[in-house]
């Protein structure tokens, strides 16, 4: 779990304890004695000030707070443990503060990685919280949840497409939001991993041979993601599965599926006449009229007999 530091701007600003306390003890060294440790939270505590003689606690010889006599006031700058948020949200359910718990509770299982439990967490608070001054930062931190739990093209990609739909909801209703241009990139990367994927599944089946599901599959891929930076490639590839798949057919099937052939390298040609695939293409479609010209002359040779 990861400790995190909160202040009061004001007090940073202006309190001569809270500038020497960090003089002795940096924020990371404070995060670091809450890891392991029985404690839930770190304060910083400076004498009653003038303007607030009563005080609000005290610390006993072995650093702990106590609540008399209160000789100290609580200096506004804490290092907490993400585990209090927790322990104490039951006592704010129906208080005007139970929505700022149930939003930093939240955010601490974000700040620890722990993505599935925050997605849930700020799920049930955009549903509960609706009206909420937190509800665009927990909309906001819900997508990218998402976001985070999304693989590498290589593996299943349902988290993507969930991350695609809370981005784009979130940048909907929220378009002057300051998180916009940042969704806008990882929309584009997430997209990207969307076509990888598309790509990579259709290349499998290229790759061993299976070159009737290849073109099916690349064929998909092209109509699924039409504007695919992989585009070029998968034409190409549809071409030369097709001769392949051709050339591998028995001799009463190999006639269409040469014509089939050169009807995907006219549409590769027309779209990249400048493809470095070109020879390659060319090779193969001389290749493929070349046995149509001779199976034409043996069918009118048969049929003059």
């Amino acid at each position: 779990m990861r400790p995190y530091l909160a202040n009061q701007h004001d007090a940073y600003q202006e309190s001569r304890y809270v500038v020497f306390f960090f003089k002795q003890k940096t924020a990371y060294e404070l995060r670091l004695s809450l890891v392991g440790s029985d404690a839930v939270a770190h304060l910083v505590l400076a004498p009653n000030p003038s303007y607030h003689a009563d005080g609000d606690m005290t610390l006993d010889e072995l650093g702990l707070v106590r609540r008399e006599p209160r000789t100290h006031t609580f200096s506004s700058l804490g290092v907490y443990g993400t585990s209090l948020f927790e322990g104490v949200e039951h006592s704010y359910t129906g208080t005007p503060r139970e929505d700022r718990v149930s939003f930093f509770n939240a955010r601490c299982k974000l700040k620890n990685r722990a993505y599935d439990t925050a997605s849930a967490l700020f799920d049930d608070f955009r549903r509960k919280f609706g009206r909420s001054a937190f509800i665009e930062d927990a909309e906001g931190m819900y997508a990218l949840c998402f976001y985070y739990l999304s693989p590498g093209p290589s593996r299943d990609q349902t988290m993507t497409g969930q991350a695609l739909i809370a981005i784009n909801e979130f940048m909907s209703r929220y378009p002057h939001s300051d998180r916009v241009e940042d969704f806008k990139q990882i929309n584009g990367e997430l997209t990207q991993r969307l076509h990888d994927k598309s790509y990579l599944n259709a290349y499998t089946y290229y790759k061993i041979g299976r070159y009737k599901s290849a073109i099916v599959s690349l064929k998909n891929a092209l109509k699924q993601f039409p504007d695919s930076n992989h585009r070029e490639e998968i034409m190409y590839m549809i071409v030369d599965a097709s001769y392949r798949f051709a050339n591998n057919s028995i001799a009463n099937k190999q006639t269409d599926r040469y014509l089939s052939m050169l009807d995907s390298y006219l549409s590769f040609k027309e779209e990249f006449p400048e493809s470095k695939y070109t020879k390659e293409v060319d090779r193969m479609a001389k290749h493929a009229r070349d046995y149509l010209d001779r199976n034409k002359k043996d069918e009118d040779k048969d049929n003059n007999i």
